[in-house]
């Protein structure tokens, strides 16, 4: 029996680590550089520099255990030190030596090696002896065994304890176990290893000296982190609106801790968003400053930035389907409809800004007093022709119908940027004191220029419209051998001001056709039905009726404008002449 512990106990010790194996990386040696400052960008994506003065280990190299899942092309680490250049970056899945509370037999079985126990098996039996420890099979015997690289390999642990009683060594089977019980307070964390994505730095230092510490930072471009601004628009006397702009931060990337916040207005282009760049080794991948403060940590990343590299990419011929990011996609929340449209990039900076990853904060960001007008728009589409109308459906009809029922006034307020700072397209809610009237769009509005916010429909400003044929001449046009009938029509729009004082109304009428003149100081002009958008672009019924080829040749679309102004109780009466050809 002796003998047979014996051999069991020799056993044991040769499943302990050798030391030809390359050692786990302790877990106490890891580090984190904490986030400095972030530009975050309102499609969901943005850029983070992390900074700060880290530990350096025997090698004189700084182990990260956070790897970052950057746009391909955009992560750029740094030395902040000019004596210690950074020489190269290492992105690697290793195995790290830690700790783990138990929470099981097993787990305090490890944990309290040599400890007096009194064990109770499944069949009742009672066991007092010493732990002796948990066979274990090291990793170099594993590659040799299975011929994989090292580095996927973690010890194999056996399913038996063994425990040194009065008679020897007795290997007794974990799953018979069924209770335990030790003589003194057992230890409550035993040691284990897992793998985990590290980031190694390595610097060439001054006279081969490594110093302890280092500062060091890397920054990248990664989706995760957004901001949704909204505004607030309060209207007063004079003419003054108090224009309120918030920011709802939505944090998927990283915890932030007083970190520097940089909300950008306008969206870049990141030509290759779509691709996580090799140093994230993702599972898909191991497969295979002109906008910041001189004086901020972006652009201090960027100008001290070595761009890292990655061997073995087959000379960059592999297909970009490998680099593509597996993650599952974050609700980042709601788009704004146009919100990437036309918008030049400016830069509103927040500091102290602290949120977990996974928290969503609503912060003020600026507070302006702009100057604002009411304004009454009507736009009136142009009407479909007679062929087109008798050949829709019922449900084509009733959308016709929808889209030319009554037409109606729109209550808008025109506000002027007189400020240094655009204004975003964003959801805006619209109060006067204390009292809510609305809510609409703001939509991009650069220094210097005018946008409109719709408020409500003006229900005391009402309007008739009516179009007339006037006459047809035949053969009033002639293109390539073909002769076309000119058909003149007369238009009248009778607007009533029912309200108690005079207002400003802008009105705008489209036609198919010529626009010939336009009475009362309004302008006809003849526009791009493709560029000009609202009233004038093709409406849905459009594709509803197979267009002869000719008519684009010989008509167009036309626009009335007036602007003007309508005393209370008082009606105006908007005249305006067009044509169209047909045969």
């Amino acid at each position: 029996m002796r003998l047979v512990a014996l051999a069991l106990w020799m056993l044991c010790a040769s499943f302990t680590p050798a030391d030809a194996e390359t050692p786990a990386e302790p877990a106490a040696s890891l580090t984190r550089m904490p986030v400095k400052e972030v530009t975050v960008f309102k499609d969901g994506h943005a850029f983070v520099v992390h900074q700060g003065r880290v530990p350096t280990d025997a090698r004189g190299h700084v182990v990260l255990d956070r790897l970052p899942s950057p746009v391909f092309g955009t992560f750029w680490p740094y030395s902040g030190e000019r004596d210690a250049k950074l020489t190269a970056v290492t992105a690697s899945r290793r195995r790290v030596r830690g700790e783990q509370t138990a929470i099981d037999v097993r787990g305090l079985l490890e944990a309290n090696p040599g400890a007096a126990v009194d064990l109770v098996d499944v069949d009742g039996r009672s066991i007092s002896g010493r732990i002796g420890g948990l066979p274990a099979r090291p990793v170099d015997e594993l590659q040799a065994m299975e011929g994989a690289p090292e580095r996927d390999l973690l010890p194999a642990k056996g399913g038996v304890v063994l425990l040194e009683t009065g008679q020897g060594v007795l290997a007794l089977p974990l799953e018979r176990i069924r209770s335990v019980s030790f003589k003194r307070a057992p230890a409550a964390k035993y040691p284990s290893e897992s793998f985990r994505n590290l980031l190694t730095l390595a610097f060439a230092w001054p006279e081969g000296r490594p110093r302890r510490e280092i500062e060091v930072g890397m920054a990248y471009v990664q989706k995760g982190l957004r901001w949704i601004p909204s505004y607030r628009v309060t209207i007063g006397s004079a003419g003054k609106a108090r224009v309120e702009l918030q920011a709802t931060l939505v944090n998927e990337l990283a915890d932030l801790d007083d970190v520097t916040a940089n909300l950008v207005v306008g969206v870049p282009t990141f030509a290759f968003k779509d691709l996580v760049d090799p140093m994230a080794l993702q599972a898909t991948v191991a497969r295979l400053g002109g906008y910041f403060d001189g004086q901020s940590v972006s652009g201090y990343a960027l100008s001290n930035a070595v761009m890292s590299q990655v061997a073995g990419m087959d000379d960059g011929r592999r297909r970009d389907e490998n680099f593509r990011s597996s993650d599952p996609a974050v609700d980042l929340g709601p788009e704004v409809a146009g919100s990437e449209k036309d918008e030049d990039l400016f830069v509103f900076t927040v500091k102290g800004v602290t949120l977990k990853k996974g928290e969503r904060m609503v912060l003020p960001v600026a507070e302006y007093e702009l100057a604002y007008r009411d304004v009454y728009v009507l736009e009136l589409p142009f009407a479909p022709p007679m062929e087109v109308r008798v050949n829709a459906n019922d449900a084509q009809q009733r959308e016709m119908a929808r889209r030319l029922g009554v037409p109606h006034f729109t209550h808008v307020l025109r506000l002027a940027n007189s400020g240094r700072e655009p204004l975003t397209t964003a959801p805006a809610l619209i109060a006067s004191g204390d009292r809510v009237l609305g809510q609409g769009l703001m939509t991009y509005t650069a220094p210097g220029a005018e946008c409109d916010l719709a408020l409500t429909t003006a229900v005391d400003i009402k309007v008739t419209k009516r179009d007339k044929e006037t006459g047809r001449v035949p053969g009033a046009l002639t293109v390539d051998g073909s002769s076309y009938l000119r058909v003149d029509l007369q238009g009248n729009i009778a607007i009533t001001n029912r309200r108690d004082q005079a207002v400003d109304i802008e009105v705008k009428r489209s036609i198919l056709g010529h626009a010939v003149a336009a009475g009362q100081g309004g302008k006809a002009e003849m526009v791009n039905a493709y560029e000009e958008g609202g009233a004038v672009a093709h409406p849905p019924w459009w594709g509803w009726y197979g267009w002869p080829g000719w008519w684009g040749a010989v008509n167009g679309v036309g626009q009335f404008t007036w602007n003007t102004r309508i005393e209370a109780g008082k009606t105006l009466a908007l005249t305006y002449r067009w044509h169209y050809f047909w045969r």
